[in-house]
Formats: structure tokens, C-alpha cells, sequence
């Protein structure tokens, strides 16, 4: 077998083949024993047709659909193979030349990925915001804290905001009753509008016993979108009592003595989540600095592919949340021309981020151990909120361990790119992220490679690698480029 490659653009490829015909005589002789399984001749048993007869009787063009369709698949890889093309999508076959007996020459047009020149990422140089932790940030934590240990007590007064109401509620269209618009019991705080719009305002300055009506639109169901009439019927009001900020709520909300150690608690918890917003800002920095040197060409027809998946998965969610796009863009304050510009953008961004950080890996011969694998699994699972054994057993399930493979790998190539760089913040101070712990804390290596040899030391007590707590180039993402079409499985071809 021959084959030749044209390059059509930096992100699209032709591959010419040429196959001597006895390179198809295995894909002949199966074709023969599949067609003599399917036809009945008098005088030979099922299964036991020779070729001869079956060529009178089928044709000797139904035979060569058979073996050439089933040889192309297993051509075409070994043609990627031998030209080092890796292919993102389906390809376009066009069997272009057959002589019976003697040559079969088809053609294969695919996207490619790109060859890319990583440039030098050694001396990059970012800029981050200071990490600053406000007394306001302090108090508003504490306050959450708060309210979580309030108490309900019932008052005779009217509603207003932050009280806890029982209500009666039915929606009506055109004098009749709408199927699912109607709850009873039900508890809501007054002033959260996380119910129908306009009911917060029907509340406030309603006693227990009265009722109101509004207008309002469900937000699901046949009717969503539409404009209902709602009854709302208030039968308890309860205000909620806030516990003191002292020493004995400390100890019962938290596990310290006093107040003055829970908000030094908030505080450094707060500084370490700051910390790695910072860390977070820094690779993006890192990543965004060197993607613009780069100038990644992508392939646009796997671009529309992917902005088509994602258009579709957020149409998805709005059905399922019974909210128009029209409304989603309204809450989002942006333009459909907006939200078409910030997708794209994004798609491209992650798109040209992987096939970088790929070229790194390779480039730096980075690989993945099991336990990081593991790791990785373990924290895609509690992101999505589901448990770990399970996650593990969907992804083995539906083959995606490669894809988490890919995302370790990525994510090592973002942290050695970090390493190199210069990373500080906008007093000048330089920021350590090589030491950064997945919590947020920043370790001593000196210190703790000192505990790690004691004969006591707790093997799981040493620091988490840097690349732990690199996230996905696109965080909860992984999923947002383009996977690399498996060749194996192409679209049959029709010879001409």
C-alpha cells in the first residue's frame, strides 16, 4: 500500500491510497463467505457457495461493495499511521479508482490537528490582584454561619422581607385550574425570589388568614412562559431569632472556644480560597500569554461542531429549568450577538488550549500514574456531586477513561509551564505556586521532606503536587473540545 498526503490548510489533510489487489484478497474471500450465508442456490448448501457461482449469480460489483467497504476502515488507519496524521473528525472517502484484479485508489479528506511551535515557556512573566481578605468578607461569612443556627417563632404581624411564610398557592389559566400549579403547605422566605415572579411582592404586607392574587408566568409545564392567574393564601408567619455572636455560639457552631478564633478560622479559610483564585488567575494568565504567541490554527468545521453541541446542551438545561433562551440572555444581561461572541470564544480558547498543552506533554514526555489517575477521578466525582465509585464505573463504562487521562495530562503540562514562569502580584510580591496546597495553604518543603523520612511520619501527611490542584484548561469542561474521531469506524464508501 502507498499513500500520499496533500495538505489542504494547516487544520485539513488529503490522503491519497493506492492498494495492490492482493492486499484486498482477505476482505475478498470474507465478502465471499458473508454473501454465500445470505443467498439460497439449488444444488449447494447454505454457506458453501463458490465465488464462481456467486459472481454469475450476485455479481462480481456486489462482492467488491462488500470487501472494499469492509477493507477501507483498516486502510485508512494504517494510512494515518504512516503519515503521523491524527484526525478530529469523520473523514470524506471517495473510492476515485478500481480495476478488478489489479488496483483500488481512493482518497480521504479530514480535519487534522495542527502542527503546532510551542514557543519558549521559560521567563514568562504575569501579573496577579493582590489576595485581600476585608473585615466585610469576614462578617458575611460569620452572618451565613448565623443563620443557619436561627430559630423560627411565630409572629401577628404582616410579612416582610426575611420571614419564613406557610403558604396556599393555585394557578389558574382562562378560569381553570393548571395541572401541577398548585402547593399547599409550603414554606418560603419572603424576599428570596426563588419562586414565581411577582410573589414577593404580593407577600409582603400579608397577615396570616389573608389571600391575594397576581399575574405572574410558570416557569414549566405546558403553560410555561405563559401569563397565569396565582392565588396565594398566607396561614403562618414566623420571623427568624438570630443567636448572639458570643463565645457560646462559637462553641456550638464550630469546634473553637471563642469568637475570635471562628472569624480568625473564617479568615485564613477565606485567604486560602482567595490564594487559589489567585493560583487560578496565574495559569490562566500563563496559558492566555503563551496561546497568543503560539497563533494555534483550528480546524473551523470541528469549531461549528462543537459551538452546535454546546448551543444544544444549554437549550437542554433551559427546557428542563422551563426557561426560554430569550429569558436566559435577559437574566444574563447580554445580547444574542453577545452570547454567540463569549461561546465562540470560549470553544476556541479551550480548543487551541488542549492541542498546546498536548504539544507540551509530548514535547516534556509527561505521563500519568495510576494514583493520579485515581485522584483526578476521585475530584471530577465530588464536583459533579456524584459518588466516586460510581462515577468511576460510568466512565470505564462508556470508554472515557482516556479523556481523563488526557485532562491529567494537560494539567501536569499547565503546572511545568507555571513553574517556569514569574508569577507576582500587584504590591510586587512574588507568588508561590509551585508550594500551594489543594487547600489553598502553602507548604514548606523543607519541612515537611523532614517529616517525611521519619520512621512515624504519616505517608499521607507529605504535600500534594503542584499539578493536583491545576484544574482542566476549561474547569467542569474536560468535556468542551473536540475528541479525536476513533478512524477505525468511517462511513462506508460507494466504488464508482
Amino acid at each position: 500500500m502507498k499513500s500520499a498526503v496533500e495538505t489542504l490548510s494547516p487544520t485539513r489533510a488529503k490522503i491519497t491510497v493506492e492498494v495492490p489487489f492482493e492486499e484486498l484478497k482477505p476482505s475478498l474471500d470474507a465478502a465471499y463467505k458473508a454473501i454465500a450465508k445470505q443467498i439460497n442456490i439449488p444444488g449447494f448448501r447454505k454457506g458453501k457457495v463458490p465465488p464462481p457461482v456467486i459472481d454469475r449469480q450476485v455479481g462480481r460489483g456486489a462482492v467488491l461493495d462488500e470487501a472494499i467497504n469492509e477493507a477501507l476502515p483498516k486502510l485508512y488507519v494504517q494510512a494515518l499511521q504512516d503519515n503521523d496524521l491524527q484526525p478530529l473528525a469523520q473523514p470524506e472517502i471517495d473510492v476515485t479508482r478500481l480495476e478488478d484484479n489489479s488496483l483500488l485508489e481512493f482518497t480521504a479528506e479530514v480535519d487534522v490537528r495542527p502542527s503546532i511551535e510551542v514557543p519558549s515557556y521559560d521567563g514568562l512573566i504575569v501579573q496577579v490582584d493582590d489576595i485581600e481578605v476585608s473585615e466585610k468578607d469576614i462578617a458575611e461569612q460569620v452572618e451565613a454561619l448565623r443563620e443557619r443556627f436561627a430559630t423560627l417563632k411565630d409572629v401577628e404581624r404582616a410579612a416582610q422581607d426575611d420571614d419564613v411564610v406557610t403558604i396556599d398557592l393555585t394557578a389558574t389559566s382562562d378560569g381553570e385550574d393548571v395541572e401541577g400549579g398548585e402547593v399547599s403547605g409550603y414554606s418560603y422566605t419572603v424576599g428570596s425570589g426563588e419562586m414565581l415572579e411577582g410573589i414577593d411582592e404580593a407577600l409582603r404586607g400579608l397577615g396570616a388568614g389573608e389571600e391575594t392574587s397576581f399575574t405572574s408566568q410558570l416557569l414549566g409545564g405546558d403553560l410555561s412562559g405563559q401569563d397565569v392567574e396565582v392565588s396565594v393564601s398566607l396561614t403562618a408567619v414566623k420571623e427568624q431569632e438570630l443567636p448572639e455572636l458570643d463565645d457560646e455560639f462559637a462553641q456550638t457552631a464550630s469546634e473553637f472556644d471563642t469568637m475570635e478564633e471562628l472569624r480568625q478560622d473564617v479568615a485564613t479559610r477565606l485567604e486560602r480560597g482567595k490564594r487559589l483564585e489567585q493560583a487560578a488567575a496565574a495559569r490562566d494568565a500563563v496559558l492566555e500569554q503563551l496561546l497568543d504567541a503560539a497563533q494555534i490554527p483550528l480546524p473551523e468545521g470541528v469549531v461549528a461542531e462543537e459551538l452546535a453541541g454546546r448551543r444544544q446542551e444549554l437549550e437542554q438545561q433551559l427546557t428542563y429549568a422551563g426557561m426560554t433562551m430569550e429569558q436566559y440572555l435577559e437574566n444574563a444581561s447580554q445580547t444574542a450577538e453577545e452570547f454567540e461572541a463569549q461561546l465562540e470564544k470560549r470553544v476556541r480558547d479551550a480548543m487551541a488550549s488542549q492541542f498546546l498543552l498536548d504539544e507540551v506533554a509530548r514535547a516534556e514526555e509527561i505521563g500519568v500514574e495510576q494514583e493520579e489517575l485515581s485522584q483526578h477521578l476521585f475530584q471530577r466525582a465530588q464536583q459533579s456531586g456524584q459518588n466516586a465509585e460510581e462515577f468511576v464505573k460510568h466512565t470505564v463504562e462508556h470508554n472515557h477513561i482516556a479523556e481523563m487521562v488526557s485532562e491529567v495530562v494537560r494539567g501536569k503540562a499547565l503546572a511545568k509551564i507555571v513553574e517556569g514562569a514569574t508569577v507576582t502580584d500587584t504590591s510586587g510580591n512574588a507568588v508561590d505556586l509551585k508550594n500551594l496546597r489543594p487547600d489553598g495553604s502553602v507548604g514548606d518543603p523543607a519541612a515537611e521532606a523532614a517529616v517525611s523520612v521519619a520512621p512515624e511520619a504519616d505517608p499521607e501527611s507529605g504535600p500534594a503536587a503542584a499539578a493536583q490542584a491545576e484544574a482542566p484548561v476549561e474547569e467542569n469542561d474536560a468535556e468542551s473540545a473536540p475528541a479525536e474521531t476513533a478512524p477505525a469506524e468511517t462511513a462506508r464508501a460507494e466504488t464508482k
